[in-house]
């Protein structure tokens, strides 16, 4: 029976991951110990967002969760701060920020994190923390006209990959003599095994407990799987070999590994690893 093998959070957008035992499934994605995947941001002095498309060093900027804060860490840095209880509204300074074609307005975490992020990137920026308030949507075309809220991802809730789908990567990659590449590089939320390779394209939905995920948009890629997630260095970049094989017609021939999914039903399920799950073909 197929199970979940990986579960990552990913507080800061673009920075490193958590790895979880267990996490909260929300609409919006995952959730643990009062931080939600991608609640936080990283602006420059336009409010533009930075991610590792650009400053790939954000690969390094390592958060840790603890009771009612985030710990965030760099080489070289003092560790910064951050608490994660709800803000108070009425006393949060507020920032117009821009995330691809979203123009929204967040929360500025202050100085002492503006300072701190802005010498590890080596320019003028400021951590923002999204805003409960606000509202943010994936793409009704594929969602089929559900509302499924996100924060700071790219544009969806949630990532799944296979493990499979990784294993075929690289037996390919090693088939040219190249490298095998963690799973890491391509940043998903969930990882399944048990299933066949790139099956997560055909499913209509994966049942974890009472929690209904259901793929809605294979996840087309960009550069960021050639980052090293550890060193955050540019390296070989896999995509030469994913455009063999991996060109998909539903997304107008861009390259895609792995989908987006949002939650149907069982917002606030824990989802667990070594959780069996059942997945439902769209066939």
């Amino acid at each position: 029976m197929p199970t979940i093998t990986t579960l990552t959070l990913y507080p800061i957008k673009s920075c490193a991951g958590i790895a979880l035992q267990a996490a909260t499934a929300t609409a919006a994605g995952l959730s643990h110990q009062q931080a939600h995947d991608r609640e936080w941001m990283v602006v420059d002095s336009n409010g533009q967002f930075l991610s590792q498309r650009s400053h790939p060093a954000m690969a390094l900027i390592a958060p840790a969760l603890q009771v009612g804060a985030m710990t965030v860490q760099a080489p070289g840095m003092p560790p910064l701060l951050i608490p994660t209880a709800p803000l108070d509204r009425a006393q949060a300074a507020s920032l117009a920020v821009t995330i691809w074609d979203d123009n929204l307005s967040a929360h500025d975490c202050g100085e002492d994190a503006a300072g701190w992020f802005s010498h590890v990137l080596g320019q003028s920026c400021k951590l923002v923390r999204f805003d409960p308030a606000a509202r943010r949507l994936a793409s009704k075309k594929w969602t089929l006209d559900a509302d499924a809220p996100t924060r700071f991802a790219d544009g969806y809730p949630m990532l799944l990959i296979s493990q499979g789908s990784l294993d075929d990567l690289n037996r390919r990659l090693q088939a040219q003599g190249r490298a095998p590449l963690p799973m890491n590089r391509f940043r998903p939320n969930i990882v399944i095994d048990g299933v066949d390779a790139f099956e997560e394209d055909f499913l209509a939905a994966i049942q974890a407990g009472a929690a209904s995920l259901q793929p809605v948009k294979p996840c087309t890629r960009c550069p960021m799987p050639a980052i090293d997630q550890a060193t955050g260095e540019v390296g070989p970049d896999p995509m030469d070999i994913l455009m063999t094989y991996r060109a998909n017609p539903r997304v107008d021939g861009a390259v895609t590994f792995g989908v987006n999914m949002i939650v149907r039903e069982g917002d606030g399920e824990i989802l667990r690893v070594g959780q069996d799950i059942e997945a439902e073909l769209a066939f």
